[in-house]
């Protein structure tokens, strides 16, 4: 089946079981194309949640999805490639952090939303890419947690007093783009700018013109004045850039930017998905409400 008439087919069953279809920011371009939303994994969630649709599809990786079951228990959550996970996420087990817990007794853990639903459950609070610093500065105590991402984590204690005890996990994908790449793309092009995403490692952070999570880039490159842009994270995030921009060049950083399981669903894996109405991603309730509050403590957090 051609991919218009799978796209035209996808719309169909969308339709017929009132659902909403959701794709992260470096899936392929084609699931972009047909989404109902596009944006970072939470704010998917968040935006899904408050629709009336009866189905979500969720077009990313298994915490995606298990964020999706979390904030709308009473919808049904379909993940088109249940294989498709997130190395990081796999990083961190609960028992793992409640021995890290164990060290640092009463010490509140601040967990990255790239986590498993039941390590949500495990920590105090969540935050995303684009807010851990206003979630570890709206905490009094003087030490914090920070799982899973310790690239991130360093990041953010960059501009924090607090310290820090890191779990050492790592996006692969970011971690992947090395400094010499960075500087190697700067001499080539002196009039681009470096906007990169803070899961890259230290080194590469401390180049960037400016350092924000994916729907951050769309809004800095959208607002710059500058025409070029060598951009810092997963190639799928071209795709957006490039539409929304047509004016500028955006410039890939590395070809090593490529996430193998953010690629994994096809348009045919989502006709499948609605078709069969499986795999269905569905969070115990006992995972579930503790998760919730973790998320819930950080979306309590006043915004700008």
């Amino acid at each position: 089946m051609r991919d218009e008439e799978l796209k035209h087919e996808i719309r169909e069953l969308l339709k017929k079981r009132n659902g909403i279809l959701l794709a992260h920011n470096y899936m392929r371009d084609e699931v972009q194309e047909i989404a109902d939303l596009t944006g970072d994994s939470l704010g998917l969630s968040i935006e899904a949640a408050r629709t009336d649709a009866d189905v979500i599809v969720f077009c990313g990786v298994h915490f995606m999805a298990e964020s999706a079951s979390i904030l709308a228990p009473d919808k049904t959550v379909l993940l088109p490639r249940l294989d498709a996970g997130c190395p990081m996420a796999d990083m961190v087990t609960v028992e793992g952090l409640r021995e890290l817990k164990a060290r640092h007794p009463g010490v509140p853990v601040v967990t990255y939303v790239n986590s498993s639903a039941a390590v949500k459950a495990e920590s105090d609070i969540c935050c995303t890419s684009a807010n851990a610093l206003k979630v570890v500065d709206s905490l009094p105590d003087p030490e914090v947690i920070f799982v899973p991402d310790r690239n991130l984590g360093r990041y953010v204690a960059r501009f924090s007093d607090k310290t820090f005890h890191f779990w050492e996990g790592y996006c692969p994908t970011h971690e992947r783009l090395k400094e010499e790449d960075v500087l190697r793309l700067k001499k080539d092009h002196p009039d681009a700018l470096f906007v990169c995403h803070p899961e890259c490692n230290p080194r590469v952070t401390a180049l960037a013109d400016h350092v924000c999570s994916t729907s951050g880039m769309y809004a800095y490159c959208a607002e710059s004045s500058a025409v070029q842009f060598i951009i810092g994270t997963e190639a799928g995030i071209l795709y957006r850039l490039r539409s929304e921009n047509p004016g500028k060049q955006f410039i890939l950083a590395s070809p090593a930017l490529f996430c193998p399981n953010m690629k994994l669903t096809s348009l045919e894996d989502i006709q499948a998905a609605l078709t069969t109405m499986k795999p269905v991603v569905k969070v115990p309730e006992e995972i579930r409400v503790p998760a919730k509050r973790a998320l819930d403590r950080m979306l309590a957090i006043p915004r700008d």
